[in-house]
This record gives C-alpha cells, sequence and structure tokens, in this order.
C-alpha cells in the first residue's frame, strides 16, 4: 500500500488513506502526535472532556485551514460561558512539524474512518 503521508489534495488540505481497518504512516504519525500533545485535553480519542471540546465533533465543521489556525494560534473565550481556552502550538515543534499528520489522523476519526484505541498501520513497504 502507499504511503499516503505527503498526499495533499488540490486545495493543498491533507488526505488519509484507511484500508481494511489500516492507516498510513501519515494518520499513525498523527495519532501518536496527537496522543503526545493533544489527548490531555481533548480525550484519549478525540472525543473531548469537560473542558476541552470532541475534535471529531470539531472537524465535520472545520477545514483544514480553520484547524492550523486554531492550534496555530489558540482560541479563548470558548464554551457557553466563555471561560474555556485552547492554547497556541504555534512555537512547539512537536506539534507544528506534525500538524497536518495529527489533522489526517483526526479527519478520518472525524469521518468514522478510524475507530477508537490505536489504529494499525499498513505494512512498512
Amino acid at each position: 500500500m502507499p504511503d499516503a503521508k505527503d498526499k495533499v489534495d488540490d486545495q493543498g488540505v491533507p488526505l488519509y488513506t484507511v484500508k481494511d481497518g489500516k492507516v498510513d504512516q501519515g494518520t499513525y504519525n498523527g495519532y501518536r502526535r496527537y496522543a503526545s500533545s493533544c489527548h490531555v485535553c481533548h480525550g484519549p480519542d478525540g472525543l473531548g472532556s469537560s473542558f476541552a471540546p470532541a475534535l471529531v465533533d470539531s472537524l465535520k465543521r472545520m477545514d483544514y485551514w480553520q484547524f492550523t489556525d486554531v492550534v496555530t494560534n489558540g482560541r479563548t473565550n470558548m464554551g457557553a460561558t466563555g471561560d474555556k481556552v485552547m492554547p497556541t502550538f504555534g512555537s512547539d515543534p512537536n506539534v507544528m512539524l506534525n500538524l497536518a499528520d495529527i489533522y489526517r489522523y483526526l479527519k478520518a476519526r472525524s469521518d468514522d474512518q478510524v475507530g477508537r484505541g490505536r489504529p494499525e498501520r499498513f505494512p512498512a513497504s
């Protein structure tokens, strides 16, 4: 199976590949990076927590460019009471150098193409 790590659509939006329940290297890397940087607030599977939204729902409404902006610059005054804050990750190389892969993983989760837990990846070619 070809690796989709650098695959993008004609607008530059990162694409994931899932076949027979297995993911490409980029999507798998996105899972790993999400687990190391994002899950503390957004939950282990992107399903949210009491203080951060479910990203699997957010990516049904948010495009790649909006996602990139929020991760890079953060957000304030979120939630019904305006008391939630998304910190900025624009200076965190562990996030920024892997942002496309994190998006791939979360988009695959949002599209119900990847289930909960660690995804299985295609064999190395």
